[in-house]
């Protein structure tokens, strides 16, 4: 299924995305390794068993891939243009092994580009929760998307 075009998208909209993917030990230790993050905290059991999670804690950049990954179905397969900025990134709680992440998306608001008429900005809130709806990451996200059809001509 497609994902969605700037026409498709209005300020206030929500959209549930329907797939869940839980977290594995393997996904976190893959990721850590491929990006040469030695953080104990994420990759040694005993030391993370002594901090106050009593556990090792998922690294934080693999939710927001997983979270932004887990929205392409619904939102921008083969409709993206590029993503322009990610800001506004939180973790208010961890996610840890076995966690299982659902992401919500928020249009908070859209306008055409300036300089490309086949295209718009729009700009996303995703929300990720785990398994029992405990907010765990939050990220604002700015998306150029294409359009249906081209409007108007180039210009600034």
């Amino acid at each position: 299924m497609p994902g969605k075009y700037f026409e498709d998208l209005e300020p206030g909209q929500r959209i549930r995305h329907a797939l869940g993917r839980t977290v594995t030990e393997v996904d976190n230790i893959l990721f850590c390794a491929l990006t040469m993050n030695t953080q104990p905290l994420h990759i040694n059991a005993d030391f993370a068993g002594r901090t106050q999670f009593g556990r090792p804690i998922v690294n934080g950049i693999f939710t927001l891939g997983l979270v932004v990954g887990i929205t392409v179905p619904d939102l921008t397969e083969g409709t993206i243009v590029a993503n322009l900025a990610y800001e506004q990134v939180l973790h208010p709680r961890p996610v840890f092994h076995g966690d299982t992440i659902y992401v919500e998306t928020e249009v908070l608001e859209k306008r055409p580009s300036r300089s490309k008429p086949d295209r718009g900005i729009v700009k996303l809130k995703h929300v990720g929760r785990n398994q029992h709806g405990e907010v765990v990451i939050e990220v604002v996200r700015t998306v150029l998307f294409k359009r249906r059809e081209p409007h108007g001509s180039g210009g600034s």
